[in-house]
């Protein structure tokens, strides 16, 4: 995860917490958190990238619509990284 963007953590944390997300719906997520508009030409790069890196698996749920889900792989990162600002934030 050392070697992503926090754009790219950002998509992973929503596809975590989402079942299959779509292009669109990822789109909104981070609209939201962001509070400005992400343009597909950043969107859809960014999540190819994270399929490329074994992250994310991405599905077709019709012939316009794609979905996207974390692979094992990218369920450890998650954990791992959860662990390691878990040793250096302490919010409570």
């Amino acid at each position: 995860m050392y070697d992503l963007t926090g754009f790219q953590r950002d998509l992973l944390y929503v596809i975590a917490g989402k079942e299959e997300p779509h292009g669109l719906a990822i789109k909104e997520e981070l609209e939201d958190y962001y509070e400005k508009e992400i343009h597909h030409g950043r969107l859809y790069p960014n999540l190819d990238t994270l399929v490329d890196k074994g992250l994310v698996e991405k599905g077709q749920r019709d012939r316009r619509t794609n979905y996207y889900s974390l692979t094992r792989r990218g369920r450890r990162e998650i954990e791992a990284r959860r662990d390691w600002e878990d040793e250096y934030v302490d919010v409570t």
